[in-house]
């Protein structure tokens, strides 16, 4: 069985997750730095994960404003989208991140006591890892993203 990646797309770093195989968990992987005024979007980091972890498809986060309204964050997750989908053919499907990263700054100091240094090397990589828990959660192992593939 196939894996799904989550990504939490930024400006200068994308948080990476990967579901287990049968699609119950996620796990944080990496974080990949970017640049997205230099145009380096980490394909090449992603070309060489996604063989690697058998990715069958993308969950993005989409950052979504408190009232639900799409500001330019959102603008700009779907144009790396269209990227990913342009450089894989693999299906992508998005989930709300709305606190997700408040979330993994409370696990961050709460729960493990990091110190703030080492809070902004992991908070990308632990949000993207929400971003996919809460999709499996919502979707069940059987995602839609692997219904589709399934059904043609």
């Amino acid at each position: 069985m196939t894996r799904l990646m989550g990504l939490d797309v930024g400006s200068k770093t994308i948080g990476v997750a990967i579901s287990d195989p049968l699609g119950w968990t996620a796990q944080s992987l990496e974080i990949i730095p970017i640049d997205e005024e230099a145009g380096n979007f980490g394909m090449s980091r992603l070309k060489k994960l996604v063989p690697a972890q058998d990715v069958a498809g993308f969950v993005l986060g989409l950052p979504k404003n408190m009232n639900n309204s799409a500001g330019p964050r959102v603008a700009k997750t779907k144009a790396f989208a269209a990227r990913l989908e342009k450089k894989f053919g693999l299906p992508i499907d998005f989930q709300d991140e709305r606190l997700t990263t408040v979330s993994a700054y409370r696990v961050l100091i709460d729960d493990a006591d990091v110190s703030r240094r080492k809070q902004k090397q992991a908070i990308d990589k632990l949000a993207a890892q929400f971003i996919l828990q809460n999709y499996l959660d919502a979707h069940g192992p059987l995602t839609a993203l692997q219904k589709e593939d399934n059904n043609g």
